[in-house]
């Protein structure tokens, strides 16, 4: 099998960016297989993205090498990470979006040493694309830098439950189809409560009419809100931090 490395960054794929990380990737690890995850993160968005990481980095198959710069901070005093953690890699910046993977038990982080000629607008290319190369030929990653134990961990808020029982929880996240996905989690009948609306808990998005409000279980076990053949998040005008409350019957 050959060594696998994944990109996943808010770069898009018109100027070139992608492209040159790419061609550091290929010139350092000549016999990589590179996956195009997806180059689509809204700008900056380090949330979204340490959402994003945290439904995909277990389902690729160890030893693979997860490459994701969403890096606000490129160029100044924050880490450059690479860190091991259940049979993969990952690298990245130290700014929480490498958190899903720093929560396992056997996590180790190195930090990664910047060369004096890394453009400080662009450590994709010049420090990280480097690293995951290295990484993905086998060599050890304690070579690649020294041990870091303070890592920037980003988690998703709890809800908390209210003395009548019930969940109050927020929209954590809304993606691009405009479904709010929410910390609350539910294996029972319940009522999902955003305002003024009360949704029971459906099944899929047909159990309801379309252009109807419909509150469901996601693939990522999260309770979300959407609406059939439409957008919930502009429809209800919410944002990211939104309370929503979970209800039993």
């Amino acid at each position: 099998m050959r060594p696998l490395i994944t990109l996943f960054t808010d770069f898009g794929t018109a100027d070139g960016y992608v492209a040159e990380m790419k061609g550091v990737l290929y010139d350092l690890a000549p016999n990589v297989e590179v996956v195009d995850l997806s180059h689509d993160v809204p700008p900056q968005n380090v949330e979204r993205a340490r959402l994003a990481v945290a439904r995909y980095w277990r389902r690729f198959p160890a030893p693979t090498v997860h490459l994701i710069i969403v890096d606000p901070g490129v160029g100044s005093e924050r880490a450059a990470l690479a860190v091991a953690s259940e049979g993969r890699f990952l690298v990245g910046p130290d700014n929480g979006v490498l958190s899903p993977a720093l929560l396992t038990s056997d996590a180790h982080a190195v930090k990664l040493a910047i060369p004096a000629h890394a453009a400080p607008t662009f450590h994709g290319r010049d420090v990280f694309a480097p690293a995951a190369a290295a990484l993905a030929r086998g060599v050890a990653i304690d070579s690649l830098g020294t041990p870091f134990g303070t890592p920037v961990i980003r988690r998703t808020p709890n809800a908390v439950r209210s003395p009548d029982g019930a969940l109050m929880g927020e929209v954590i996240a809304i993606d691009r189809f405009g479904n709010l996905v929410t910390n609350l989690v539910t294996t029972g009948d319940h009522i999902v409560e955003f305002g003024r609306r009360r949704l029971p808990l459906r099944v899929t998005y047909n159990d309801v009419a379309p252009g109807t409000l419909v509150a469901m279980v996601g693939s990522s076990g999260l309770v979300e809100i959407a609406l059939r053949d439409g957008d919930a998040a502009q429809t209800l005008g919410a944002e990211v931090g939104a309370p929503v409350t979970l209800r039993p019957l």
